[in-house]
């Protein structure tokens, strides 16, 4: 019998924190949940036996916060913390704040975790042990400039502390480092409050794998195999998947007894992951370790049929690890994709706002880990990361089509999401040939956008457009049937309608309706249609004898929203009134002398005073919103007139930032 906690804490917001509480409860262990008041209707604070609010909604003084975290724990009578991924999951102080406090850490022991916790110590532990790693030097930026010879240009410039693709660039030549330096310094402190950097030689067109493995405090470790993780898009991994397509069993097991001996070399007692750059002869490179729960780590979930938060928590207990690395295998394959709100067409720049819609996909051998249950605002003070999906197969080929079938029923509305793009990136010839590297966003997304363009071309915006005018005519026929035109009729007329989408205004002709049964006249084009079934948003259509299946909403801006097939349209019917309002020049982009938030966010830096000539390019302040540096930058040779925000403040997209007053180029 495994002794257990009484109550623990989640020191975590999002899907992660929902995650933690569904297995936490299913050990019959009660929960309590933290919250921002941003946060205070939010699925994490539902789901909890008990939510205490930590304040409005920096994080400095929310998700940030030791002490106040500490105090809630000691306050609703926890014996535990769980951090999570992000924010805190990887603090040191953290854990010797929970210690001191009596309350264990869910999670490795403060020296693991340390020492692991940064790039430049674990490289220098882990070379002890004899296993094969990139070359890399540390220093001031001063010294690292000087350095970067010796290394090899290209190099990979790194936050010592970082994690999650933050504070990493990839820099070929000499003249490039020094501004890098000191950008990736900057972010290192901002991020991980530690402004040490380092570089290490870049390896051309690797896989980026890594080994799931978990220890307990008796000293036994086992790997849980492989993950995948090499399609990424700022060094951030948004598709993943297991087992790796890439490997021989001979490398899966050298690399998973290498994993192992370096968790246990540093007598690690929890969840962690320990990363390797792969290049195309299968030679291995140890990377990194994380001392965390990963994002990804329901792949390993899925073809291993083991809870990692459930023996994450059993450990931190003190129990004895109840797996045996013989008794482990791997069975089927499983496919993570994350979805964010983000639009990749304009280079994946994160898109908060109000959501419209939001249904998931459901089904045996899919699942969601998501942080929401229902349409909600994507606030830019997160990342924007909406939820995972996860879906497992009997091999890699049935779980990649599983996988688009999820992706085409995932429907979002009201903002912009990287779901199509996802499903461009696995129905690519390359995806399906493993024919893959960390490059592999960077040389096909511009392909991938143009496609996923080209497809809404082909598919037309008639089926669009019916979808939307069905939904808009049936969606509340059966909640007024007593209104004055259900009595009079709406067919004394033919009914014209006109809609806009994308600039364009395309006029449909209702010319008779009866029984679910429609004739419309579409650009001078006849089409028969009978309405299947309309179940909330979604509705079910034939067209012709052909059968389409839509979702539909419709914003607080009287925009509509249609996907089909994974793709999306807005439509606007331009018969009613609606409440939207155009504006000109206010976070549309900036013009030589108007200069705005591209998203609400926070000012981290101000470069320039009011009296400055700039020129073109020149960086005028830098905006942090959703875990990026947005540079807002002159567009022409100019002084500075006026600035109206200070460091720190928090901007949203409609504030004038910067007056620049143009002159003449000398």
């Amino acid at each position: 019998m495994h002794k257990t906690f009484n109550k623990i804490l989640i020191a975590n917001r999002g899907e992660i924190a929902v995650r933690i509480i569904r297995s936490v409860k299913e050990l019959g262990i009660r929960t309590i949940a933290v919250y921002s008041e941003v946060d205070k209707g939010a699925l994490h604070v539902k789901n909890a036996d008990e939510a205490y609010c930590l304040g409005h909604s920096e994080l400095s003084e929310t998700y940030l916060n030791i002490e106040k975290i500490i105090a809630v724990a000691k306050k609703s009578g926890c014996d535990a913390i769980h951090p999570g991924y992000g924010f805190l999951a990887e603090n040191s102080l953290f854990v010797q704040a929970c210690n001191e406090a009596g309350l264990v850490f869910i999670g490795p022991h403060e020296r693991a975790m340390k020492l692991m916790g940064n790039k430049i110590e674990s490289r220098k532990f882990v070379e002890k042990l004899g296993i094969p790693m990139t070359k890399g030097i540390t220093g001031t930026p001063e010294k690292l400039a000087e350095k970067a010879a010796s290394v090899g240009f290209p190099v990979l410039v790194k936050a010592a502390a970082g994690g999650g693709g933050k504070g990493m660039r990839i820099v070929r030549e000499a003249a490039e480092l020094e501004n890098i330096l000191e950008t990736t310094s900057r972010e290192a402190k901002n991020y991980f409050g530690d402004g040490t950097i380092y570089i290490e030689k870049y390896i051309e067109e690797p896989r980026h794998i890594e080994f799931q493995v978990l220890g307990d405090n008796h000293g036994n470790v086992v790997h849980l195999f492989e993950r995948e993780c090499t399609i990424q898009r700022r060094y951030q991994k948004i598709i993943e998947e297991s087992p790796s397509p890439t490997l021989t069993p001979e490398i899966r097991q050298q690399m998973g007894e290498a994993a192992v001996r370096i968790a246990k070399a540093v007598k690690y007692n929890s969840a962690g992951t320990v990363e390797f750059l792969v290049d195309k002869n299968l030679n291995y490179y140890f990377l990194e370790m994380n001392t965390r729960i990963q994002v990804e780590h329901p792949v390993t979930e899925m073809i291993t049929g083991v809870d990692l938060v459930k023996e994450q928590i059993l450990v931190a207990r003190g129990n004895k690890l109840r797996l045996k690395q013989e008794d482990l295998a791997q069975s089927g394959h499983a496919i993570e994709c994350r979805i964010y709100a983000e639009d990749p067409a304009n280079d994946f720049m994160p898109s908060p706002g109000k959501m419209s819609l939001y249904e998931e996909p459901a089904g045996e051998n899919i699942r969601v880990d998501s942080g929401i249950d229902s349409a909600t605002e994507i606030h830019s003070f997160f990342d924007p990361m909406i939820a995972k999906l996860i879906v497992w197969g009997e091999n890699r080929s049935i779980a990649t089509e599983r996988t688009v079938m999820a992706l085409k029923d995932f429907t979002i509305h009201g903002i912009q999401t990287n779901i199509s793009y996802l499903l461009g990136i696995l129905r690519h010839p390359a995806f399906r040939k493993n024919q893959l590297s960390t490059k592999f966003c960077d040389e096909h997304t511009k392909d991938i956008v143009e496609k996923v363009e080209n497809e809404k071309e082909e598919t037309g915006i008639r089926y669009p457009v019916f979808a939307y005018i069905l939904h808009n005519l049936n969606a509340n026929r059966n909640e007024n049937e007593n209104n004055i035109w259900k009595r009079i009729g709406y067919w004394r007329n033919i009914m014209e309608i006109p809609i806009e989408s994308n600039g364009n205004i395309y006029w449909l002709k209702i010319e008779r309706a009866k029984n679910n049964s429609y004739e419309f006249l579409f650009n001078d084009e006849h089409y028969d249609l009978h309405l299947e079934e309309i179940t909330g948003h979604d509705i079910r259509f034939t067209v012709d004898d052909h059968s389409f299946k839509a979702f539909v909403s419709t914003d607080d801006k009287s925009t509509g929203w249609v996907s089909m097939e994974g793709m999306t349209w807005q439509l606007v019917r331009k018969d009613i009134l609606n409440n939207s309002s155009d504006f000109s020049g206010t976070g549309q982009g900036n013009n030589e002398s108007n200069l705005f938030a591209p998203m609400p966010g926070k000012v981290i830096k101000i470069n320039v005073k009011e009296g400055d000539r700039v020129k073109r390019g020149t960086i005028l302040l830098v905006v942090e919103a959703m875990k990026m540096e947005n540079n807002i930058t002159a567009e022409c040779e100019a002084v500075v007139e006026k600035i109206v925000v200070r460091e720190g403040d928090m901007v949203d997209t409609d504030l004038q930032l910067v007056y620049l007053e143009k002159t003449l180029e000398e």
